[in-house]
């Protein structure tokens, strides 16, 4: 686990000075340090999106806008829980972790799953949300959407998010044509809503907000044994190298104080607020 709408947000080199431990390599906090400072695209209802509409959960952006969603929610419960600011930078998703890695950022927040790969570049906390399994939204009046097992999509065109699990997953359908990933759910919306293609990979959470703003759409779940083989948590990714410092552990005992009931109202809250456009 994902842009370009809205302008980005950029740090002053005061502000720089102010955020102290995010470039210090280690990813500790100075004693100065007032700000938590967390990117995310704010192009991925409902964990994250930019709007014109000033929310009780939303932060307003340095420029114009604001960002919203299920990650704000979070981030800002860890920023209280640590007695620090919390700034959102709205950055592109394949810029997020080279924008941790500058120093830029002190975390990204932002529905990612930690894998392999990721893991290389940022260290991740534990899982601050599981989204169950992977569905796939499709057309609604297509024979797609009676589908309940992957295999079914043998043959048809799929497409994922550039960069993401949801890309990755489709060489699981043998005999897929797996279309070149596209940078954001609004534009596979738009492909799938032109015959372009015959599915979507994604999380059922993401998938309930464009069914919602697209009538003609549905989302389909598999039987049991019968889906996609995938981690679906997110974690929040902190600088590499960073485990074992005073930064990350106060980050992830902010997080170990979110109970799940807390955790579930925030992601019902964003489903429920989230724009009509905002996927």
């Amino acid at each position: 686990m994902k842009r370009k709408i809205g302008a980005f947000v950029c740090a002053s080199a005061m502000a720089l000075t102010v955020l102290g431990g995010c470039g210090n390599g280690d990813g500790s906090a100075s004693d100065d340090k007032e700000q938590f400072v967390v990117g995310m695209e704010c192009n991925y209802a409902p964990f994250n999106w930019l709007s014109s509409t000033q929310t009780d959960s939303s932060v307003a952006l340095e420029g114009s806008g604001y960002a919203d969603g299920y990650d704000v929610m979070i981030a800002q419960n860890i920023a209280d829980q640590l007695g620090m600011e919390l700034v959102i930078k709205q950055v592109t998703w394949d810029s997020l972790l080279s924008s941790l890695d500058s120093g830029d950022l002190d975390a990204v927040i932002a529905g990612m799953t930690a894998n392999e790969k990721r893991e290389q570049s940022a260290d991740f906390t534990t899982p601050y949300y599981d989204s169950q399994g992977m569905i796939m939204i499709v057309r609604k009046d297509s024979e797609q959407a009676d589908y309940t097992d992957i295999q079914q999509f043998s043959g048809k065109n799929v497409v994922g998010q550039l960069g993401t699990n949801y890309d990755d997953v489709i060489d699981q359908i043998k005999g897929v044509n797996h279309v070149t990933p596209k940078d954001n759910y609004p534009e596979m919306v738009v492909a799938l809503q032109n015959g372009d293609v015959d599915g979507i990979t994604a999380e059922i959470a993401v998938a309930e907000g464009i069914v919602a703003a697209n009538d003609d759409l549905t989302y389909i779940t598999f039987d049991e044994g019968k889906g996609f083989e995938a981690d679906t948590t997110v974690s929040i990714a902190m600088p590499e190298g960073s485990r074992d410092s005073e930064m990350f552990n106060k980050v992830q005992e902010a997080l170990d104080n979110i109970d799940q009931d807390t955790r579930v109202g925030y992601m019902q809250k964003a489903v429920e607020i989230q724009p009509a456009n905002a996927n």
